[in-house]
């Protein structure tokens, strides 16, 4: 039964079967899953334009690709024209699958029946397949896990590979440099094999499931040198693989971990720092120091580091430089850091203490609650006689008359300034009886424009546009945009984000929603209790 069923499936394979001068075969009625074959659809009526309709295909198959051949051929001395379409298809499950019936105008080509074979499981290896594995199955949040990738193949494969896009909505994905090509045997084959690797982030507690990737390729097989036309299709059938969904397991942030301070999870942390000069020696009054604090840390990325806690000393002026922020890749994943400098003047003399800096993070690896600190710092600070003025030395004796300017200059200015008074009182209180003048209107958007600008720049996470907007936005403020971060912790924490992101090369992960909560969270600015009243006069310069 099982040969006669086979033989039924090799003639289904040869049948031409015509209506109308249109026909349909396929170049192989089994295959196995994965692989791609021809459907050639061929009609000899040279009165029907445009091709068939190859819509009803998509409910079994892939439309990979499709070509036309137009054909002339002689048969007893009579020429004959027909015109060829060759579609490449990928069915889309296993079992026994039919092409149905296509049409092409008034004709339609009868339905074949095709065999796709799963492949099973510990049996002899496909020519192409993928593996891949994850370093942990289960992380904390916002924690790295390494994916690795490897496509194995044991035939060539033609320039045409692809591989889908790694996409995870609750997690944030990050390739782990280039792809690596080495060879390895398997089973006794030899394996040509492609590596990639990527550091994932998941953002949400859960069950975390990575989707399964996609990769194709076409086998560069020739049964011989003479079948090889350069200008032909390639011989080999576009053949695509798949990768398993592995489950992971995010856990939530440990209950041991203090609620004001920032999460860090990381598989190692270190926090140091370098002085120029060393501070040891005795500093004078107006010299510098330049300090810099450096934080590395496995397994994170350096957009997730915080700044470092600030430390205002009475009798040293800050003044601090933007952060660098670089990422590195290693064996075993991404690894962030941090640097940040600052010149630190001395104002006043006597004994200066700085104090110790701490950051708390949680290891991975031993999974516990670690705190990376700095030792506090004395510096002694000395007079600079370079700044002393010398006091003025006072002539103590008797004043002659002469030496004693007149009176009458001093008295006559103040008569001056006196009737200029009155005059501009007068002139004032004249032009309080005037009829009153519109103002200017203002120019140029309205702040509630200016705040919806920074709420769509910081909801589409763009750093460029989320600063902009802010400028826009701070120069109709009464204060800088520098004293508001003053007075808001919040505020200031979110523009060094932002300020990261736009001077390193991993601002396109910048997240714009801190940045939106702190601007619409700042406090205003406190004003006076009687507030002068509005003069009725217009402004001496309108804008």
């Amino acid at each position: 039964m099982k040969r006669l069923l086979c033989a039924l499936l090799l003639c289904l394979a040869t049948l031409q079967a015509s209506a109308a001068g249109f026909s349909a075969t396929v170049d192989r009625a089994r295959l196995n899953e994965g692989e791609s074959l021809d459907l050639i659809l061929e009609s000899d009526d040279v009165t029907v334009f445009g091709m068939p309709d190859l819509e009803p295909l998509k409910q079994q198959f892939e439309v990979v690709s499709t070509r036309q051949e137009n054909r002339l051929s002689s048969f007893d001395g009579k020429a004959r024209a027909s015109t060829r379409w060759i579609v490449t298809l990928l069915p889309l499950q296993t079992g026994f699958v039919v092409v149905p019936p296509l049409k092409l105008g008034d004709a339609e080509s009868q339905p074949i029946t095709l065999e796709v074979v799963k492949t099973e499981a510990g049996g002899k290896l496909a020519p192409i397949f993928i593996d891949a594995s994850l370093d942990h199955e289960s992380v904390y949040v916002q924690a790295q896990v390494v994916l690795t990738l490897r496509i194995y193949h044991s035939v060539s494969l033609y320039d045409d590979s692809s591989l889908t896009p790694l996409n995870i909505p609750d997690a944030r994905v990050e390739q782990l440099g280039d792809p690596r090509t080495y060879e390895t045997d398997v089973n006794g084959v030899r394996h040509g094999v492609i590596e990639l690797r990527y550091a994932i982030f998941p953002q949400q507690s859960g069950e975390l499931t990575i989707p399964s990737q996609v990769f194709s390729a076409t086998p560069a097989l020739r049964s011989s040198a003479q079948d090889y036309n350069p200008f032909g299709p390639r011989p080999g059938r576009l053949t695509r693989v798949r990768s398993p969904q592995i489950p992971l397991q995010v856990k939530p942030k440990p209950a041991a971990w203090p609620a004001d301070a920032p999460w860090l999870p990381a598989r190692a942390l270190t926090l140091s720092e370098a002085w120029s000069p060393e501070p040891g020696a005795t500093l004078n009054i107006g010299d510098s120091l330049t300090r810099n604090l450096m934080l590395r840390a496995e397994g994170l990325s350096s957009a997730q580091l915080p700044p470092m806690p600030i430390q205002d000393v009475s009798g040293l002026r800050r003044y601090p430089d933007q952060p660098q922020l670089r990422n590195q890749t290693n064996d075993k994943g991404l690894a962030g850091s941090r640097e940040e400098s600052e010149a630190l003047v001395a104002s006043q003399s006597g004994h200066i203490s700085l104090p110790a800096v701490q950051v708390r993070w949680w290891n991975t690896e031993t999974d516990r609650l670690e705190t990376a600190s700095l030792p506090a710092r004395e510096l002694q600070v000395a007079n600079n006689p370079s700044l002393e003025v010398e006091a003025p030395v006072d002539n103590v004796g008797e004043i002659s008359p002469s030496d004693v300017s007149p009176l009458w200059p001093w008295q006559l200015a103040c008569l001056l300034l006196s009737l200029s008074t009155l005059l501009g009182f007068g002139l004032w209180w004249r032009a309080r009886r005037q009829p009153a003048i519109l103002p200017t209107a203002q120019t140029g958007p309205s702040p509630r424009t200016l705040l919806d600008d920074i709420k769509r720049a910081c909801q589409a996470n763009d750093s460029q546009a989320s600063r902009q907007a802010i400028d826009a936005w701070a120069r109709q403020q009464p204060e800088t945009l520098a004293d508001m971060a003053e007075r808001f912790l919040p505020l200031s924490e979110a523009l060094d984000g932002l300020n990261g992101a736009l001077y390193s090369e991993s601002g396109h992960q910048w997240q714009g929603e801190s940045l939106w909560k702190a601007i619409r969270s700042l406090p205003p600015l406190e004003t006076a209790t009687h507030p002068q009243e509005a003069s009725p006069l217009p402004p001496l310069y309108p804008r």
